[in-house]
C-alpha cells in the first residue's frame, strides 16, 4: 500500500527539518500544523520529548506532535504530560481513474504558477502566503486548479505528485458558489491532470470535523484508508 505520510511529506513540505533525539521536528515557517508537527523516529525516549519541545519553541512554534497509527506509546506519553488531542484527520485514497468523469467545458483549469485571483481566493479561505509558499516548495510535478461557475472564479485547489500518487491540498470553494458542482468539477480536473502526469492513485487529507469535505470525497468513490491526529500543549 502507498505510504500516504511520505506522499504528504513530499507534496506539502516543511521549510526545514531538525532532529531532536528520536524526533523529526518540522520548521513550518507559518505554513500550518502539517508542516510544523514533530514525528517520532525509532527509539525515542521521554527525554527526547523534552528535546523536541525545546526545538519547537526555539523555532517559535508551540509544541505539536503528529500521532500516526503506530504511535500509540507516544500518544499515551503525551496524554500523561497534559497534551490534548487536536484535529483528527482522515486519509482518503482511490484509483485516479475512479475520479475521472465528464465536467462542463471551461469549468476548471490546471494553472501553475497560481494567478493573483487564485491567491486571493485562497486568502479569503484562510490559506495565506505562508501556505502558498509550502506549495512552491514541492519538488515534483504540481499544479493549482481554478474552478469556474456562473462565469466567475469559484474555487481553488493545489495538487502535487509523488511517485505514482497525487495528493490534493488546500481546496477552497467561494462560499457564494458552493453546492453548485464546482468542487466536483475541480476534483475531476485534478484527477485528469494527475493521470496525465503518470499518477495511478489519488489521495487527500481532511479533518474528521469537516463533514462537507468528507461527504464530497466519499461521494466520488474515495475510501478512508488511514487516519492520524495531533497532540498539542499550551501551558
Amino acid at each position: 500500500m502507498t505510504d500516504l505520510f511520505a506522499v504528504t511529506e513530499a507534496t506539502w513540505p516543511a521549510a526545514a527539518f531538525h532532529i531532536a533525539g528520536g524526533f523529526r521536528v518540522r520548521e513550518g515557517a507559518g505554513g500550518g500544523q502539517r508542516v510544523s508537527a514533530a514525528t517520532a523516529e525509532t527509539g525515542w525516549s521521554e527525554a527526547d520529548i523534552d528535546a523536541a519541545e525545546g526545538a519547537q519553541r526555539a523555532l517559535g512554534q508551540s509544541p505539536l506532535f503528529m500521532i500516526r497509527p503506530a504511535d500509540g506509546p507516544l500518544d499515551t506519553a503525551l496524554a500523561r504530560r497534559g497534551y490534548a488531542i487536536k484535529d483528527p484527520v482522515n486519509l482518503f485514497d482511490a484509483p485516479v481513474g475512479a475520479l475521472l468523469g465528464d465536467a462542463p467545458r471551461l469549468s476548471a483549469f490546471a494553472i501553475w504558477p497560481p494567478l493573483a485571483i487564485m491567491r486571493d481566493i485562497w486568502a479569503e479561505g484562510g490559506i495565506g502566503p505562508e501556505r502558498v509558499a509550502v506549495m512552491g516548495r514541492a519538488k515534483g510535478p504540481k499544479t493549482a486548479i481554478l474552478g469556474r461557475i456562473n462565469d466567475r472564479a469559484s474555487g481553488v485547489a493545489f495538487v502535487a505528485l509523488h511517485g505514482e500518487t497525487a495528493m490534493l491540498h488546500a481546496l477552497h470553494v467561494v462560499p457564494g458558489q458552493r453546492r453548485q458542482g464546482s468542487a466536483v468539477n475541480m476534483m475531476r480536473m485534478a484527477a485528469k491532470w494527475a493521470q496525465d502526469h503518470g499518477a495511478k492513485r489519488f489521495s487527500v487529507l481532511v479533518t474528521k470535523a469537516n463533514q462537507g469535505a468528507n461527504a464530497l470525497y466519499s461521494s466520488l468513490g474515495m475510501q478512508v484508508v488511514g487516519e492520524y491526529h495531533y497532540r498539542s500543549y499550551k501551558p
